[in-house]
């Protein structure tokens, strides 16, 4: 049937259809059993007048549909741009932010300067609420470390809130004293990222809370983030002259 209905002999020949068996139902139910029809054969098009406007409830108007469809397909793929112009546009503006904190870092005088531009400075640079640097020690003291803006946890913590990942992303949450201190309150979404400055060092993480619950959430990508952390790893390593190893 196939051919048959593209034979040019029998689209042009009232007489052919006179002289066959070919009916509209036919013709319909070739159609619904090759809905590809018209792609594959798309000079058929030009044998065919789509119907006018009409308000029958039992006729369709092919032409406005396909007007209809290519204005749906336009919407979505404005939308479509849109979003990944606005996703390219915050990821240029956070790399700027981690280029800024890096370079903060880096301009610190002492290692003192340099706790406080991880703890402070570079708090309003990544437009975050809250950024604490959290070791672990058996006591009050943090080998290697006695300086201000370091809170201390007790040994296993940080094993007990990221077993095995580098780091956590949370949303929509609570924030837990035992790492903002008073400003626990604040805090509704945070990220909270391991800090490995060498094997002679205690566990470490570097949190960063937010009063947005939507700011920081499971499943965003934490390469910026993660990098500004293995710059601090560095530079903890140079101010303490401690080895790698």
């Amino acid at each position: 049937m196939l051919e048959y209905l593209m034979d040019d002999t029998v689209l042009h020949t009232p007489q052919a259809l006179s002289q066959n068996t070919l009916s509209s139902d036919d013709v319909l139910a070739f159609l619904k059993e090759n809905p590809q029809f018209l792609q594959d054969y798309p000079k058929a098009c030009d044998y065919l007048i789509p119907p006018k406007t009409h308000k029958d409830k039992d006729i369709s108007d092919f032409q406005s549909y396909m007007i209809e469809r290519l204005k749906s397909d336009k919407d979505e793929a404005l939308e479509t741009a849109k979003d990944v112009v606005t996703t390219v546009r915050d990821n240029m503006n956070n790399q700027a932010r981690i280029h800024r904190a890096v370079l903060c870092l880096l301009e610190a005088s002492s290692f003192e300067n340099f706790v406080h531009a991880i703890t402070l400075d570079i708090m309003s640079i990544l437009d975050v609420d809250i950024t604490v640097l959290l070791v672990e020690s058996e006591g009050k003291d943090i080998p290697h470390i006695n300086t201000n803006g370091v809170r201390i946890i007790p040994q296993g913590t940080i094993e007990h809130w990221l077993g095995t990942k580098t780091s956590l992303l949370e949303s929509d949450i609570n924030g837990v004293e035992a790492i903002y201190g008073g400003g626990a309150t604040l805090v509704r979404s945070q990220a909270l990222i391991r800090v490995d400055i060498s094997m002679g060092t205690p566990p470490a993480i570097l949190a960063f809370g937010s009063r947005d619950p939507n700011l920081f959430q499971d499943g965003q990508g934490t390469e910026q983030i993660s990098f500004l952390v293995r710059v601090v790893e560095r530079l903890f390593r140079l101010w303490l002259n401690i080895p790698t190893s």
